[in-house]
């Protein structure tokens, strides 16, 4: 792989175990920087993906490639670009927080291991409890040292498997800000979650999955793809008549009345609605003021995964 190319890059990454097949025929391509998110229902994959990618589990077929690396052939050079926090991130709860990072440390060879002990619990809030014995500590605790441990070597790759969950919303949001800060350092990071409004606030891209790949772009292009853009213009009062004069353009798909709001779906919002507001203005309504009906993350989701149900059953 070249240098300047994807940092990662997967061909039919497949994974069985038995008769059971987990991860079928995967392949992504994931640039330098990008925060990108696996999501999908328990037992989808996600996890038995970036074990593959982390190199601590073989694929069945397929291949891929982590910072230039290919799995299965450069295993340990692979270990060495990146950390990984799972789910249920394994520390030593006898030793401190400042013992299990100087333990890990030493396994990984960092170079000036206190500084880069004390920078990460600095930044996650833990220097001051770094003698404190980790059996002490709150599962946010536990899960921010865990994120510590994996970037003590400073990895060029970060596999979050659900970093936030089980969190307070106060430890959760230190947490998901700590993600866009070593973001916007040009980390890549691949974030598994369950926490839909989480991934759509921090992933440049998602890929939804269910052992097969389902889905891949931006939030905001999956939701544009799925279920288009609709403007809503908020009236004094609605009148059918008004939908008849939207509809006369070429670039409006449908119109729906719904109470005194009338919803327009229209590919290009910002170019199309002067020439809306005008007609509306012309025909006697008056407006009091437009937006764009905002579809979640978790609609795009559900959707997806009701397609899949369908495909499935039929």
């Amino acid at each position: 792989m070249m240098n300047n190319g994807p940092i990662i890059q997967t061909t039919n990454l497949s994974r069985s175990f038995g008769d059971i097949l987990a991860v079928d025929r995967i392949s992504v391509s994931i640039n330098p920087g990008e925060v990108f998110g696996l999501l999908g229902p328990n037992g989808a994959g996600k996890t038995t993906t970036v074990r593959m990618l982390a190199a601590l589990l073989e694929p069945t077929s397929g291949e891929a490639y982590v910072a230039g690396f290919q799995i299965g052939k450069e295993d340990q050079k692979i270990r060495r670009q990146i950390g990984y926090l799972p789910e249920a991130p394994g520390l030593y709860d006898a030793l401190t927080a400042e013992q299990n990072l100087a333990f890990f440390g030493a396994m990984y060879g960092v170079e000036e291991i206190s500084r880069q002990i004390k920078r990460y619990l600095e930044m996650l809030g833990l220097w001051n409890r770094r003698y404190e014995p980790v059996a002490t500590f709150s599962k946010g605790m536990r899960q921010k040292l865990a994120i510590a441990r994996a970037l003590l070597h400073e990895p060029e790759v970060l596999f979050l498997d659900e970093p936030t969950s089980g969190l307070d919303p106060q430890a959760a949001r230190l947490v998901r800000k700590f993600i866009a800060e070593l973001s916007g350092e040009g980390r890549t990071i691949i974030l598994c979650t369950h926490n839909l409004d989480e991934a759509d606030r921090l992933c440049d891209r998602v890929a939804v999955v269910n052992g097969h790949l389902l889905a891949l772009d931006s939030p905001k292009i999956l939701r544009r793809k799925i279920f288009g853009r609709k403007v809503v213009f908020h009236l004094l009062e609605a009148k059918i008549d008004f939908e008849q004069v939207l509809l006369a353009f070429d670039f409006v798909s449908e119109v729906h009345l719904v109470e005194n709001k009338i919803l327009v779906s229209v590919e290009d919002p910002e170019n199309n609605n002067p020439a809306l507001i005008r007609a509306l203005i012309e025909a006697g309504a008056e407006i009091q003021f437009v937006g764009e009906l905002r579809r979640r993350l978790e609609d795009v989701y559900l959707e997806l995964m009701k397609s899949a149900e369908g495909i499935n059953n039929g």
